[in-house]
């Protein structure tokens, strides 16, 4: 996605087009992800009702222009006043749950159509966002499943995504699962979070730490971003599929034209 919020752009590749989304940018064009708390919280899977209302009125309800047109979710689109308004009038936390990333959509579409990979079998989304992956594994079948996202307004959204598909919602978690004791889990999935080098670091050592205590499978995500593509994760892959992504996705995520599902394999 390549994104501006009144000026200051987000975006996992440099882009020319402006518009408005959100404010933060590394010098190298890539995100830094919020792991950080967000002024404003709440507990479990309740939905206030203010901030109800306000997800409801700043996003659109959309299935276009992924891989994944089973999937209804609330987007943050060019139909959206946020897409244009100056970037500190947006009252929260950065809104990366507010789009369905190319990584996240390779994963989910890979679920929705293996169904086996997942039903009957617990599954944490790490990294959730919008939660499209982990509505696939439900779609598919997953006896548990955990959406982690540390910032709690994507809880909300996920929440509001999971009604949108006649889903009950499942548990979220958010709060930065990297530093909490590794629970069992049958299958781990996480999109488009190799983009910055410590995080991926950090990511690496836990996703080994689960495969060697727990034999958990990993399917990560990615269309290809320089963190990744250069991480000596690299070495752990194998290739399970590669998807050509829609056109929409393609000219919002500055040109990039497939996204690929790996299985990692220390």
């Amino acid at each position: 996605m390549a994104l501006s919020l009144g000026g200051r752009t987000f975006a996992p590749f440099p882009v020319n087009h402006s518009g408005v989304f959100l404010k933060a940018v590394r010098s190298n064009g890539l995100p830094l992800f919020p792991w950080r708390h967000s002024p404003w919280r709440r507990t479990g899977n309740v939905l206030d009702p203010e901030m109800k209302a306000f997800l409801e009125e700043n996003t659109e309800v959309t299935n276009r222009g992924s891989l994944t047109p089973e999937i209804w979710l609330r987007l943050l689109t060019p139909r959206c006043k946020f897409w244009w308004q100056r970037a500190d009038l947006w009252p929260y936390s950065d809104p990366y749950w507010a789009i369905y990333w190319p990584g996240g959509q390779a994963l989910s579409r890979y679920l929705l159509d293996n169904p086996d990979v997942v039903r009957g079998r617990s599954v944490l989304d790490l990294g959730s966002g919008c939660g499209a992956t982990a509505i696939a594994a439900k779609m598919g079948g997953a006896s548990k499943i955990l959406a982690n996202d540390i910032d709690p307004i994507a809880g909300m959204a996920i929440t509001l995504n999971c009604e949108l598909n006649q889903l009950n919602p499942f548990p979220i978690l958010t709060k930065n699962i990297l530093d909490l004791e590794q629970d069992k889990w049958d299958l781990v999935v996480l999109g488009d979070m190799f983009y910055d080098e410590d995080l991926a670091d950090s990511l690496h050592q836990w996703l080994k730490n689960c495969f060697w205590t727990h034999r958990t499978r990993v399917l990560i995500g990615d269309p290809g971003r320089p963190q990744f593509s250069g991480h000596s994760i690299q070495h752990q892959l194998h290739k399970v599929v590669e998807y050509s992504l829609p056109e929409p996705t393609r000219k919002e995520n500055n040109g990039l034209t497939t996204s690929t599902v790996w299985d990692f394999r220390p």
